[in-house]
């Protein structure tokens, strides 16, 4: 009976100086205290990274993630109650989290959206369609009262997504992170104006119509994540992701838009700029 190859230990891309990772989870990478944040942060930026946004999908980890971004100053927040989770936000919660939105270092409301995946699989842990919907227009009530940023998770809710945001007061950006939808919701979404932000998923071999929604973003509507520890990039796919990874995802992106990677560097940087404020 053959053994199964052993997984290769993940290592960054070629240095590409001035990449940024818009959309990770530090906490959840094991960075809880300041010094670790700073190793996760010194290891990124021995890979070319410049700036980070870690995000917070509840109310702990956004307290870890503005944390993170009052600590070191290559780190932002992005802060909200994911929608699975979308149960959680009670009155306690609605205050903080518009507390901490106001923060400067919370350059986003997010990771809020809808999810209907999880609600198919595992719906005794998933908060409900309606309640993901009327969680999602309180954050972008929030997003607009603060004009920060909007960070949009979605998952199989394009109709549902599209909607809301399209009869919902409009935040100073909205960003759908780890872009995973049809090219026909990417052609909408751009000419609406709003961001995508890709993850490591656009480098698996499958994903022919994401690498075409990546190409089809015209600068200034493009930003590169890690979602870290999710989504590793190829070649190091099911192992675990950090920042340092991101330039992988922004090799494979280049090579889709026919760009030099150093150009779509310093585009998706000055995207980060605008985008979070920054």
């Amino acid at each position: 009976m053959s053994k199964k190859k052993p997984k290769p230990t993940p290592q960054p891309a070629e240095t590409l100086p001035g990449i940024v990772d818009a959309h990770t989870h530090l906490a959840s990478c094991g960075a809880r205290t300041g010094a670790e944040v700073d190793a996760f942060v010194e290891r990124a930026v021995a890979a070319g990274v410049g700036k980070i946004c870690t995000v917070g999908d509840g109310l702990a980890e956004a307290e870890d993630a503005l944390a993170a971004a009052q600590h070191n100053p290559r780190v932002w927040a992005a802060c909200a109650i994911h929608p699975t989770r979308a149960r959680e936000l009670d009155d306690a919660a609605r205050a903080r989290l518009a507390e901490m939105a106001r923060d400067p270092r919370c350059v986003a409301v997010g990771e809020t959206g809808l999810d209907t995946y999880w609600i198919r699989h595992k719906p005794e842990e998933t908060a409900p369609l309606e309640v993901q919907e009327e969680a999602l227009r309180w954050h972008i009530d929030l997003a607009v009262a603060t004009g920060k940023a909007l960070m949009i998770h979605n998952r199989e809710g394009d109709a549902d997504l599209m909607r809301i945001l399209a009869d919902s007061p409009k935040p100073r950006e909205t960003v759908l992170h780890c872009f995973s939808s049809p090219l026909d919701v990417a052609h909408e979404a751009i000419e609406r104006g709003y961001v995508l932000s890709f993850a490591g998923n656009v480098t698996f071999k499958r994903n022919d119509e994401l690498r075409a929604a990546a190409a089809a973003a015209p600068a200034g509507q493009l930003l590169i994540e890690t979602d870290a520890p999710y989504m590793t990039p190829e070649p190091y796919r099911g192992t675990r992701n950090e920042p340092a990874f991101v330039g992988h995802t922004a090799y494979c992106v280049a090579e889709a838009r026919g760009q030099d990677p150093a150009e779509l560097a310093a585009e998706v940087s000055a995207t980060f700029d605008r985008v979070y404020g920054v």
